[in-house]
């Protein structure tokens, strides 16, 4: 596991929309983690709407993303899924972490859209202090980081290699 934040990406200039999906569950956690999101976004991505959409918990994420990268509509340039699950005496959290993150993968590769996973599994309130408030391991604003370098680099994929639509005769 990283002990510090990735560096910073350069700043994004083009306006672009991304979604945060995040749980109220654990809210000291949760709260902190969409803030520390939303200022680093701000920071690098200026021009960037970010849209907040709250659910009730962790396992309310994936199925309100699924419904965002189902509309019509064009899909935001990115989405981050946040979220503070705390274990407890049962495998109960380790079944809903992990059936997040495979649910968030097979949407990202199923849209081609990018989805960055910070619905954090932790052992205790000072593990989840350490990645949502506290400044080293801050996860909300790692997601921010992460988010900014897959838009710059899909933009960039998008700039130089255009499709090509194949033809089946």
């Amino acid at each position: 596991m990283s002990s510090a934040l990735p560096p910073k990406p350069r700043i994004i200039g083009p306006r672009v929309r991304v979604c945060i999906v995040a749980a109220k569950y654990n809210e000291q956690f949760s709260d902190a983690l969409v803030d520390n999101t939303v200022e680093e976004l701000g920071e690098l991505m200026p021009q960037t709407r970010v849209d907040i959409i709250r659910v009730p918990g962790a396992f309310e994420i994936p199925v309100t993303i699924a419904n965002i990268l189902d509309r019509n509509e064009s899909p935001p340039a990115c989405i981050i899924a946040l979220g503070v699950i705390l274990k407890g005496a049962t495998s109960h959290a380790d079944l809903i972490a992990g059936t997040i993150t495979q649910s968030l993968m097979s949407m990202a590769t199923q849209h081609k859209v990018p989805i960055i996973h910070e619905v954090l599994l932790v052992e205790d309130e000072k593990q989840a202090y350490a990645r949502c408030i506290g400044s080293n391991l801050n996860r909300g604003r790692e997601a921010a980081r992460v988010a900014a370098s897959m838009v710059d680099i899909f933009h960039e994929i998008e700039r130089t290699m255009p499709r090509v639509i194949s033809r089946n005769a």
